[in-house]
């Protein structure tokens, strides 16, 4: 048997509180009967959300409104109880295609999270970049949910790859050099390790790719480890929106966030930082930039 590992009580009480993100609200009721073992509440939350990007996959038109209005919803209450108006079965019973939210990566991971959390597993969203969406060493945006395991100690969870795991990935303990967190990503280009080209965002009609992505994806890795899950064209702070903006005073904030945010996070430095940084922590009012509805600002809860 391993032996148990064990959590700083401080980190294990805020990561087992909601966030105002995560929280379900009134719609708590709903979480009664959910499981406490964490491989059931992925394949729930999973049985729950379409990727806004998979429905030529699965052979299921997506309204075109559900597309511009699901996926910008920020709040967990905001999802379920869009679920629920579209079928008020309990949430482990799987919706079809036509009746699921309709979200993206950050979506699994937020109702994952939120289910852990309930049950008293501590539990924060990652942002970094996946692997295995691509066949090329390409390493693609992305957001996945991390938890704790007593006798393991924090593991990375997909849910959004949970029905259908990519060759070499257990999606209740993906390997950490298959999602590389956004902190671990930043040292290795800083470092020389690995191509800034090779991480962002690929789609057919748009490539977002490079430092100043990867800075974006750190400043939104620091926010979630703080219980701030904001949707990823949240943008506020400092930063940059192409590589030629990019600048040594950017950089050298970037290095220090990232030695907060590898793979092993300092629980108090991580908070620290944030809570008194003003170009780090998320505002009451921030910009966003909304693929589909175009940019505004938007207060946050």
């Amino acid at each position: 048997m391993p032996s148990a590992v064990r959590l700083d009580p401080e980190a294990a009480a805020f990561y087992t509180a909601q966030s105002v993100f995560s929280d379900p609200g009134a719609l708590v009721a709903r979480y009664a009967d959910l499981p406490a073992d964490p491989t059931r509440l992925a394949h729930i939350a999973r049985g729950l959300v379409i990727h806004r990007l998979e429905g030529d996959h699965l052979d299921h038109a997506i309204p075109t409104e559900r597309l511009h209005h699901d996926a910008e919803t920020r709040y967990v209450d905001d999802i379920l109880r869009i679920i629920v108006e579209r079928d008020d079965a309990p949430l482990d019973r799987e919706r079809p295609y036509s009746d699921r939210f309709v979200g993206i990566c950050r979506d699994f991971a937020l109702l994952f999270c939120s289910f852990l959390r309930h049950v008293g597993i501590p539990a924060r969203l990652r942002s970094g970049f996946a692997d295995y969406f691509a066949d090329d060493g390409f390493h693609a945006d992305h957001v996945v949910t991390e938890y704790w395991d007593g006798a393991r100690g924090w593991l990375l969870a997909d849910p959004n790859v949970v029905a259908s795991p990519p060759d070499g990935v257990d999606p209740l303990d993906v390997p950490r050099d298959r999602f590389v967190v956004a902190g671990a990503a930043w040292r290795a280009i800083r470092e020389g390790r690995a191509d800034p080209a090779a991480f962002g965002l690929r789609l057919p009609d748009l490539s977002l790719v490079g430092e100043w992505f990867v800075c974006g994806n750190v400043r939104l890795d620091l926010a979630a480890l703080n219980r701030a899950e904001t949707l990823l064209w949240d943008i506020w702070g400092e930063g940059a929106d192409d590589d030629a903006s990019m600048t040594d005073e950017i950089r050298v904030l970037y290095d220090r966030v990232a030695e907060l945010t590898h793979d092993a996070v300092p629980f108090a430095a991580a908070r620290e930082l944030y809570t008194t940084h003003d170009g780090l922590r998320t505002p009451r009012t921030v910009l966003s930039r909304a693929p589909y509805n175009g940019p505004s600002l938007v207060t946050l809860r």
